[in-house]
């Protein structure tokens, strides 16, 4: 008996009982799906996104897996529409809820990250095309003519598209389409952007990056779990062969995701990518225009996007058919995010890669120590490389001992880092000045009556930006005009800012160097991210002499003809009671310091410091990084800190410091009693008032193998409720101590 293909179809999408109920996750921080009905005839599936009522309100969820949970269907509220969008995958809801157990968020928020373009859920519309269907003009014209042949090619064309090709106005085709030689067709929206080709550029690669390659590319092709990490120098050509095993995996059919800490800032890293595969890749970050977004989302669902370059929360778009995640400067503390769900992207990459079953590679010229010890226990697999590529040389670096070769009055740069900036720009050559300080000054204060400017809304100084006129807090955006006149005593022309920022470091090197081309580079510029970008292509082009920067010069950029870099304050990072100070410290200096002679021409790094005994200094000019490491690595496993021991965060907030206090030392109270974990605390935070909120920390400790989850649920189920203004973060793993 033969069956028609329509039944089959019918059969297979075949509708719901009606007495059908689903869980639907919706993005709320709610502790678990909800119940709905199915009405009659709508088809869905675990992963479906649909619309359903919640209160008064209509919301965009997911059914989720679970089953029916025995409620009558009949009191339960229907689900309202099910969005034309292929399902969230096993795969894609496996990780939702593992995320979320993580970190102890509710799947809700966690979910929420998943559906951030609600207007894709939707096909895109259909676009308005023509297709030349034969005749001529009477009036044959030289513009005309280059239209029909263009379009004798027998492809519909978009009516922009056919006049770009054949080199004419729009007005030539619409002259054409009235006398009837093209008709109206429909085409399918275009590509955010092209395929990439991987044959399309091969590098050539030789030595260390040919054997690194070959050894990741292997990786690739078991086509099954695994970590690895490419510890390379600055400048070793770690790109290029992290591109071998994308090239690899592109001809497996498979979708790659580039995971970079500022995507926004790095251009020059998506023009790399186009010289090898042709194409860029789709791009996905906070940037990105809405409308951008929507296609991004839905091409990466259903598998015309095949790779996408974003920032940390492109972790989350639910691709078609993921074959591998690259997590560039997998050290960077931007991939760890500390809002609504805490999250480190790095390490929620390599959990993606499991629970998918396909490959990770991590990539850093300073590994993070988590990853080093991975990579020493064989964890992961680590593929070193320590030369630069082709002839660059790794700059020369020296201490400047701050205590015998102080500043001129006034001024913070060395009279021996000035004099190798007034060399370098005398060759035409350009020096870098790194200070990871925004604005002018960090402090602002009255000489005579000691009034210090202070945020009213935070515990932190206001920090002048000259160039604005202003006085700005760095926690809450807080923005007031620099006044004249002190505000506590009334004295005209006696407030003096304290301390250097960017900006005053520009003005001390305009002083020394007036004839120097001098360019600013901070994330709070005005112009934002566009300006950032002209920029950085101005730097890279020679058309700059002097750079002054803060930590975004370090994230990746390839200048030429940058042969000086300067560390206005080495010491600056170590200033404070953060356990990864000495780490990160090494990490930024390290970074900066490699964008120095990339080109192949020699290059100097100099470090200002008070503290040149200290074994950050000492590891970073010595290039000595495994003594570091061996160093860092024995303190940590000494004083049981991740990764030989476990760390959780808590930070109770409340618009007064009594709610707080009490709120935090009644969780205290409530932590079990168990052993291995400590919860140390309550204290006022660092930062103990953000945003007109009273901040207490609480830090629970724990041995590697405690099961600090279980022991943080057993402790927020037995503390008193949340009540008032008083609001509780819980942060796994934390990165920051303020």
């Amino acid at each position: 008996m033969s069956i028609d293909s329509s039944d089959l179809f019918g059969a297979l999408f075949e509708a719901p009982p009606v007495n059908r109920t689903v869980p639907v996750l919706v993005p709320m921080p709610a502790p678990k799906p909800y119940s709905y009905s199915v009405p009659e005839g709508m088809a869905i599936e675990p992963g479906s996104v649909v619309q359903v009522p919640l209160g008064p309100r209509q919301v965009i969820g997911v059914v989720w897996d679970g089953g029916e949970d025995g409620v009558d269907p009949k009191k339960l509220r229907p689900i309202s529409h099910v969005f034309d969008c292929p399902p969230l995958s096993k795969e894609m809801r496996d990780f939702i809820d593992w995320v979320a157990s993580y970190t102890l968020s509710p799947p809700g928020l966690v979910a929420r990250m998943a559906l951030r373009a609600p207007n894709a859920f939707e096909p895109e519309p259909m676009v308005e095309g023509l297709k030349f269907v034969g005749g001529e003009p009477e009036r044959m014209t030289p513009a005309r003519a280059r239209v029909l042949a263009a379009a004798s090619d027998g492809l519909s064309w978009t009516r922009s598209g056919l006049a770009h090709a054949a080199g004419v106005s729009t007005s030539v085709v619409d002259g054409l389409i009235t006398l009837g030689i093209f008709e109206t067709v429909f085409l399918p929206p275009p590509p955010v952007v092209a395929m990439p080709d991987p044959d399309f550029a091969a590098a050539r690669l030789e030595g260390p990056q040919k054997e690194a390659a070959v050894e990741i590319v292997s990786d690739v092709c078991r086509g099954e779990f695994s970590v690895s990490l490419i510890d390379g120098v600055t400048g070793s050509g770690k790109t290029e062969v992290y591109f071998e095993a994308i090239a690899e995996t592109l001809k497996r059919g498979k979708q790659v995701l580039i995971l970079l800490p500022e995507i926004a800032l790095t251009a020059s890293f998506l023009e790399r990518f186009q010289d090898r595969f042709g194409a860029k890749p789709a791009e996905w970050h906070s940037d990105l225009a809405p409308r951008m977004r929507e296609k991004v989302w839905r091409q990466a669902v259903t598998g015309e996007v095949r790779v996408v370059a974003g920032a940390r929360s492109a972790l989350f778009l639910p691709f078609e058919d993921l074959g591998l995640i690259i997590v560039d400067e997998e050290h960077d503390p931007a991939y760890k995010q500390e809002d609504r769900v805490f999250y480190n992207a790095r390490d929620m990459a390599v959990v993606r890669g499991r629970i998918g079953d396909f490959p990770v590679i991590l990539v850093s010229a300073t590994p993070s120590v988590e990853s080093q010890v991975n990579g020493q226990n064989g964890r992961y697999s680590t593929v070193h490389l320590p030369t630069r590529f082709g002839d660059a040389a790794l700059p020369d670096l020296h201490l400047i001992d701050m205590r015998r070769h102080a500043p001129e009055r006034g001024g913070f740069l060395s009279p021996v880092l000035i004099r190798a900036i007034g060399k370098t720009v005398e060759r035409r050559e350009q020096a870098l000045l790194f200070l990871n300080r925004r604005g002018y000054a960090p402090l602002t204060l009255c000489r005579v009556c000691g009034h210090r400017f202070q945020c009213p809304q935070c515990s932190s100084w206001l920090v002048e930006h000259r160039f604005r006129k202003q006085l700005q807090c760095h926690q809450c955006g807080h923005a007031e005009r620099t006044p004249e006149a002190c505000p506590e005593c009334g004295t005209l022309d006696h407030l003096v800012a304290c301390g250097p920022g960017v900006e005053r470091i520009a003005e001390e090197v305009e002083r020394h160097f007036p004839e120097a081309r001098t360019i600013v580079l901070s994330s709070d510029m005005m112009g934002g991210v566009k300006r950032l970008r002209l920029e950085l292509d101005a730097i890279a082009k020679g058309e700059a002499d002097i750079v002054i920067g803060t930590q975004l010069v370090a994230k990746g950029h390839n200048f030429p003809l940058m042969t000086l870099v300067g560390i206005v304050d080495a010491d600056l990072g170590l200033a404070n009671g953060d356990p990864r100070a000495a780490e990160r410290t090494f990490q930024l200096l390290s970074q900066v310091t490699g964008r120095a002679g990339r080109s192949g021409l020699k290059s100097h790094g100099l470090l200002q410091t008070y503290q040149p005994q200290h074994p950050v200094m000492q590891a970073i000019v010595s290039a000595d990084s495994d003594a570091f490491y061996e160093r860092e690595i024995t303190e940590r496993e000494r004083a049981a800190l991740p990764p030989f021991g476990r760390l959780a965060s808590i930070i109770v907030s409340a618009e007064t410091r009594h709610d707080a206090e009490n709120h935090a030392r009644g969780m205290r109270n409530a932590a079990p009693q168990v052993s291995g974990i400590s919860v140390l605390g309550p204290a006022e935070a660092p930062l103990a008032l953000v945003r007109g909120r009273h901040r207490f920390r609480l830090l629970v400790h724990g041995r590697r193998n405690s099961d600090m989850q279980g022991f943080l649920r057993a402790m927020l189920s037995q503390s008193p409720k949340e009540r008032g203004s008083v609001q509780v973060q819980l942060d796994i793993d934390p990165q920051s101590f303020l």
